[in-house]
């Protein structure tokens, strides 16, 4: 028996376990049934008395309690999945192709409506010249051939960018630290002191791995209000054994130096407020990608133990006739072998010169078919890497590279749904680490007056207006097309419909779109030149050019 008590404590009725109140139990008079316990919980997701429910009880933790006492463990988890399931590795670098890219361009964009209110001159033709100065700089500083933006000096910066993804992906979280090297220039061949260290995410922890306090969370200190003052560094990977001593020293970083320059970039993604550290993206799906890639190895098996049982020849001795033949000495089974051996060898058959096997009388060939352990294994593989996409943010056809089952609608409706969240995690890794990394490099370039031919008189210092000077975009990879024709078409109706931009659909496909018009006007000049016919789009140039006034002759 069970007692049911109201808010009261005054009990209901006795009811047994999983039954209704009876008639006369004083739950609503006499005659009426009431309705079992399921009531009593009036969300199911409350219920603790089905069997999917009863025992299913998850504990209220912060984010950093569920994330730092467990976070190595499911780093190196998912870190094996990378490297020894391909399609956990081909999911990862389909997210790297399709945001960062081979190379991640800068496209400043100075904020000059909030500097002109600070002073005179800024005007979107300042911002196109900052703009041309500050991009032609930085492509010398990150495509720099001796590398020297890099503390290691073996990556140009869009290689550390990638990088750093793929770190955030796998590992749930990028780590930049910048240093000051004034040594490189001049005799170094360096031209700016700012060089940065990408981190492996592991090495950010707790002094001699002490448990979370109030201000240190996974080796990131903070303040009251949870603002990240410091990160506490290994100088050495934990399990290296070659640098045992500095695998045990800690360094502290600040986040911000005294004078504001930025000495900490650390990237992730936040499922909840409070969190301190992240997660990678195979976390949800860790299990299913584990038994998915188990469930592979046992239908290769399968699949080996099917071969290895293939087809066998039956002959007309059966069992009784083989001993007959062994009591005789052999001399009857001695001569079945002769005549199987001669049959062979004197009567083969031919074809176009190929020999074809040929059998004795009597005999037969038969085959052993293994049993196979699951006829669906197609179709389960494939639902279940949908499930794995989904969790990655791609289309399962990206993950497999199989688009038989694919026609241009669900093609175009995949990638249309797959590109919003690959947009998203582009966007929020350039927002969250590539340009904090170009602001601080910015910062000595403004200080070190090499862009004060762009500035105006009474320009505000870089320190007191950081947020306008280093606002910016990225270029990455672009969307590409499925259907060529149709998608370019598109685009230029919205353009003639007011919808959309040249710059709009230019950065779609990781274009500038000023080099796209400097180019286009090279070449119409070019085919004038050459004496050849233009393109129609140059003939239309061409066309506007006729129709102009000719210019007035200056006087000598």
């Amino acid at each position: 028996m069970t007692l049911i008590v109201d808010s009261t404590g005054k009990p209901f009725a006795d009811l047994p376990a999983g039954g209704r109140a009876r008639a006369d139990s004083g739950w609503g008079g006499p005659g009426i049934t009431q309705p079992s316990y399921s009531s009593l919980f009036p969300y199911e997701a409350s219920n603790i008395q089905t069997p999917e429910m009863g025992q299913w009880f998850p504990y209220i933790r912060s984010p950093d309690s569920e994330i730092n006492q467990f976070r190595d463990r499911m780093v190196a988890r998912s870190r094996d999945l990378a490297r020894n399931d391909g399609w956990a590795s081909g999911g990862i670098t389909r997210i790297l192709d399709n945001t960062v890219g081979a190379h991640l361009r800068l496209s400043a964009n100075p904020d000059y409506r909030s500097l002109s209110m600070r002073a005179r001159g800024f005007d979107a033709t300042w911002a196109d010249e900052f703009r041309r100065a500050v991009e032609a700089l930085w492509r010398n500083y990150s495509e720099d051939i001796e590398h020297f933006n890099d503390v290691s000096r073996q990556l140009t910066m869009s290689q550390q960018l990638r990088l750093a993804l793929r770190h955030k992906l796998i590992d749930g979280e990028s780590l930049f630290v910048s240093y000051w090297m004034p040594e490189r220039i001049g005799v170094g061949g360096a031209r700016y002191a700012t060089s940065f260290m990408l981190i492996d995410p592991d090495r950010l922890s707790n002094p001699y791995q002490i448990v979370d306090t109030k201000y240190l969370r996974g080796g990131v200190e903070i303040d009251d209000y949870g603002v990240p003052l410091a990160y506490h560094i290994r100088r050495a990977h934990q399990n290296d054994w070659y640098n045992a001593v500095e695998s045990m020293e800690w360094e502290r970083v600040p986040r911000v130096d005294e004078d504001g320059w930025r000495r900490v970039v650390h990237d992730f993604e936040r499922d909840r407020a409070g969190q301190n550290r992240g997660i990678g993206v195979f976390t949800p799906v860790l299990a299913h990608a584990k038994m998915l890639a188990r469930y592979y190895g046992v239908e290769l098996q399968a699949a080996t133990v099917a071969t290895i049982f293939g087809t066998y020849v039956t002959s007309p001795f059966d069992p009784k006739m083989i001993e007959s033949a062994m009591d005789s000495d052999g001399e009857e089974l001695g001569f079945y072998q002769d005549l199987r051996a001669d049959w062979s060898k004197e009567r083969p058959a031919m074809l176009n010169s190929v020999r074809i096997p040929t059998l004795a009388p009597g005999e037969d060939i038969k085959q052993v078919n293994a049993a196979h352990p699951h006829s669906g294994f197609g179709e389960f593989a494939h639902e279940m890497l949908r499930s794995i996409a989904a969790a990655l943010g791609v289309s399962a056809e990206q993950i497999t590279q199989d688009w038989s089952r694919t026609n241009y609608s669900s093609a175009r409706a995949a990638m249309l749904e797959s590109w919003k969240t690959l947009s998203r995690r582009s966007a929020d890794f350039k927002v969250g680490t590539a340009t904090p990394i170009y602001a601080c490099w910015l910062r000595e370039a403004m200080e070190n007056g090499d862009l004060d031919d762009v500035l105006p008189r009474n320009a505000p210092d870089y320190i007191e207006a950081a947020t306008e000077y280093s606002r910016c975009d990225w270029l990455g990879v672009g969307r590409g097309y499925v259907d060529v024709t149709k998608e370019a078409a598109g685009a230029v109706m919205r353009m003639d419909g007011g919808l959309s931009t040249l710059r709009d659909e230019a950065k779609e496909q990781g274009r500038d779109w000023e080099e796209v018009l400097h180019q286009r006007a090279l070449e119409v000049k070019m085919f004038k030149e050459l004496g050849l016919n233009p393109p129609d789009w140059a003939g239309e140039v061409a066309a506007a050019e006729v129709g102009k006034p000719e210019p007035t002759p200056q006087p000598q």
